[in-house]
């Protein structure tokens, strides 16, 4: 009894709880694999609200499957089939006494739903194709032929996942003239996977390979396969025996994987500047990613991660320029103004 009151308890907390103000309900009930008819339904609804709670909130939580709500639906499904006329003895002399043949058995929607292929299984599959692409291209053993294009074919996967992504948050513009192109660039601006495109087709189009712009693009791919795997895979056989762990470790330190990503990205700008001084020096290249590097520093997505970067490079290298190379110390105050406004 005790039990049976605290699992009452804790569900009917889980019931009160304000999933619309949790960030984290959006991201979870956008990866729901389910049928379109089920989608309207509120108790499939509060059922993956009951999910979300035992794993984010409260794992002890005992939430019934999904089967059980829907063995609800069929008395009604019963009713409905008893309703139906039954061919008589009449009705089969009427027709010379020839049964008319059954009809063919069509797929269910259900069936139907999970073999198309939707647009979240779509992205899960591009990043997932970036973060073998990129893998491969880190392989030692990998030949140069295939590492390099192993490293444009990631990049052009995250170009796509990208516009993608940007396609489904934005869409197209309201209107083809000037205003309506405004109005959608301005929209386009701030989100998430504008710099990230930006920074894919930059790459992608420099003529010599930079293997260290890869890890930008891997870190962010792998996130969003993690995401995918936990929310539709987590009770597979394959998942709980190989990806758990893994799964669970990136979720527990997704920061260290944003500051990993800003990290490669502003040392791929001093990279850029070191390789002025040999014959794969590109200045178009590292003009325009220093540019993007100010984006970098700005946009809401990445921006404190790429301070706390730059407040740490700083931190080391003000006191050793200050004491070493005192001359340097106005030039880099112009290029720190610069940068930052």
């Amino acid at each position: 009894m005790a039990a049976q009151e605290t699992q009452a308890q804790k569900r009917a907390a889980a019931e009160g709880y304000k999933y619309e103000s949790d960030s984290r309900w959006a991201d979870y009930w956008s990866n729901v694999l389910i049928p379109q008819q089920m989608i309207d339904r509120p108790d499939v609804k509060r059922h993956f609200q009951l999910k979300f709670y035992q794993r984010y909130i409260d794992a002890e939580l005992e939430v019934e499957p999904l089967s059980s709500l829907k063995d609800s639906s069929a008395p009604r499904m019963a009713s409905s089939t008893q309703q139906r006329p039954v061919n008589t003895g009449s009705q089969a002399r009427s027709t010379g006494g020839s049964v008319p043949p059954r009809p063919t058995p069509r797929a269910s929607p259900q069936a139907n739903s999970m073999l198309r292929l939707d647009q979240k299984t779509f992205q899960f599959l591009n990043n997932a194709w970036v973060v073998v692409m990129a893998l491969v291209a880190y392989f030692p053993f990998s030949s140069r032929g295939l590492s390099d294009r192993a490293y444009r074919l990631a990049l052009v996967g995250s170009a796509v996942s990208c516009a993608h992504g940007l396609y489904q948050q934005i869409r197209r513009p309201r209107t083809w003239n000037m205003e309506g192109l405004q109005e959608w660039l301005q929209s386009i601006l701030p989100s998430k996977d504008f710099l990230p495109l930006i920074f894919s087709l930059l790459f992608f189009s420099s003529w010599s390979p930079i293997k260290f712009a890869v890890i930008p693009v891997l870190c962010r791919s792998l996130e969003q396969v993690v995401f995918y795997l936990r929310g539709n895979f987590n009770n597979t056989q394959l998942y709980k025996r190989y990806l758990q762990r893994p799964c669970e470790l990136l979720t527990t330190n997704r920061t260290m994987l944003y500051m990993t990503s800003a990290r490669a990205e502003i040392a791929l700008g001093f990279t850029l500047i070191v390789l002025m001084v040999t014959p794969q020096r590109n200045i178009v290249l590292a003009l325009i990613y220093w540019q993007l590097l100010k984006l970098f520093y700005r946009a809401p997505a990445s921006a404190g991660y790429h301070q706390q970067t730059w407040s740490s490079i700083g931190g080391r290298a003000n006191p050793l320029i200050h004491r070493f190379a005192p001359v340097l110390e106005r030039p880099l105050d112009y290029v720190r103004n610069w940068f930052i406004n």
